[in-house]
């Protein structure tokens, strides 16, 4: 805990360099704003709510739940040309299409995940494992994806996050599928599999859990308060979770983002996304090696005001962290499961 050193992180194949002395340097630099509390539950200039109108025109209907519609602004389009052939191997490029969709969690712009109730994170979860069916019918990746707050890029505080789905693997994709593929040709076990059970069973690491889910800090966390979200059996995809898994999931995600909000008593911000095994073209292939899972990546180090930057060593040489797993999944583990504004309800 008070000396560096680096763990290796098998699911990205690199490692990561642990400084935790290094917290308690003084700090002077960037004070970044905390998330406004005071977002008005329906705007009619927000193009995310009800009833709202769009940048390309188009109307949203006066929806009451989960809302799905194509991205005004999408990254990648079904019909895009194929690219130049290239005159030489250090200039290439590769075709690149696909599906961006939004997905708004809930008609209301001032309520979170961790301020839903069960039910309404329980009907998100049904309308991505819904995309995730429909998209990887064809497409080989589906990434769902959440930027929470301003700092992580998010340009509207609405509840909601994308679904990108695309002709290739990205690189996270093709690299977890290597890695994962490799950890199973040498131990006869899928490797997030292993991990869960070796986790549950250390709780060093331990945020929560449930009869099918965990969440831990990941031994080889880059960001401060990282976790990974584990189902406790053999899945390869979300579209794959029974209905029982599916209302705890909903049950562990409200307590870890409650945590995560209660932690610096500000709305946590954070990018979050699911990996799955490919689909598309390897739906009917042997893809026994992946496990299902998520990523939640939230930048704040020390307090709500002071961000961890990944710049300088992290860009040059490989990722550094200013305190340990075990201490970012102590203080996770002991905060309250009650979130801060509804303790006095």
């Amino acid at each position: 805990a008070e000396h560096q050193h680096a763990r290796y992180n098998p699911l990205r194949d690199d490692w990561v360099l642990v400084s935790a002395h290094r917290v308690r340097r003084p700090w002077q630099g960037q004070l970044e704003k905390p998330p406004p509390e005071d977002v008005p539950r329906w705007d009619p200039n927000n193009p995310l709510c009800p009833g709202a109108t769009r940048a390309n025109g188009e109307v949203n209907p006066q929806y009451d739940g989960t809302f799905v519609f194509p991205n005004d602004f999408p990254a990648l389009q079904p019909d895009a040309p194929e690219p130049d052939d290239s005159d030489h191997p250090l200039f290439q490029a590769a075709p690149a299409r696909g599906v961006c969709k939004v997905m708004c969690f809930h008609p209301w712009s001032d309520l979170t995940l961790p301020l839903m109730s069960l039910a309404e994170i329980r009907a998100v979860i049904d309308a991505w494992a819904e995309l995730a069916t429909e998209l990887g019918a064809s497409y080989p990746w589906v990434q769902i994806f959440e930027n929470k707050g301003a700092m992580m890029g998010c340009s509207n505080p609405h509840p909601h996050c994308q679904v990108w789905a695309s002709s290739f693997l990205p690189n996270e994709a093709r690299l977890e599928d290597r890695t994962q593929r490799e950890h199973l040709s040498q131990h006869g076990v899928p490797m997030l599999l292993e991990y869960a059970e070796q986790e549950a069973r250390r709780k060093e690491r331990l945020v929560v859990e449930n009869a099918d889910w965990l969440v831990v800090v990941p031994y080889w966390a880059t960001w401060p308060y990282q976790t990974l979200l584990l189902p406790r059996r053999h899945v390869c995809r979300l579209q794959d979770l029974g209905e029982s898994e599916r209302d705890s999931l909903a049950s562990i995600m409200k307590r870890l983002l409650i945590k995560y909000d209660n932690l610096f008593e500000v709305s946590f911000p954070y990018s979050m996304g699911w990996h799955g095994a490919p689909t598309g073209p390897h739906l009917g292939g042997d893809c026994r090696h992946w496990q299902l899972h998520a990523h939640y990546y939230p930048p704040l180090l020390r307090s709500a005001t002071v961000r961890k930057f990944m710049v300088g060593y992290e860009m040059l040489a490989q990722a550094q962290r200013d305190l340990t797993p075990e201490q970012a999944a102590e203080r996770l583990r002991s905060l309250p499961e009650v979130h801060y504004k509804e303790e006095d309800k």
